[in-house]
């Protein structure tokens, strides 16, 4: 089965079903995942399997549960948006200067080698 994931706001029986039906292994957690758990539980072991035929919530649950669902999961909540906001909006870059693919990545490099500084600065104190 093919793994997808899609936010809480996504989590129903109906759409637990639909995608067992489709061949669809769904991690769809029920309700919000806080970020940084506290280490015990980020270094416990997977919880055992449901036991006979779980229903599609069971088998999501018990995925969203182990340390694979987990690290799956976890990769959702990463967010680039505001980064390309920062980028529009505070440095002014809007388009591309140049033209052709190796001087495009090149003018990227320098916009996110930007970014990256502006970031360092408050860090370094």
């Amino acid at each position: 089965m093919a793994p997808r994931l899609a936010d809480t706001g996504y989590h129903s029986q109906e759409n637990l079903e639909r995608c067992a039906a489709a061949g669809i292994d769904p991690y769809i957690p029920e309700a919000r995942q806080h970020h940084n758990p506290p280490l015990a539980e980020r270094l416990a072991d997977d919880p055992p399997a449901p036991q006979g035929q779980p229903t599609p919530a069971d088998a999501n649950a018990h995925r969203l549960r182990t340390r694979d669902g987990k690290a799956r999961y976890a990769k959702r909540k990463a967010t680039v948006e505001t980064v390309f906001g920062i980028i529009k909006q505070v440095l002014g870059f809007r388009q591309f200067l140049l033209r052709g693919l190796r001087a495009v990545q090149g003018e990227w490099a320098l916009v996110c080698m930007g970014w990256n500084l502006k970031r360092l600065f408050p860090l370094k104190g």
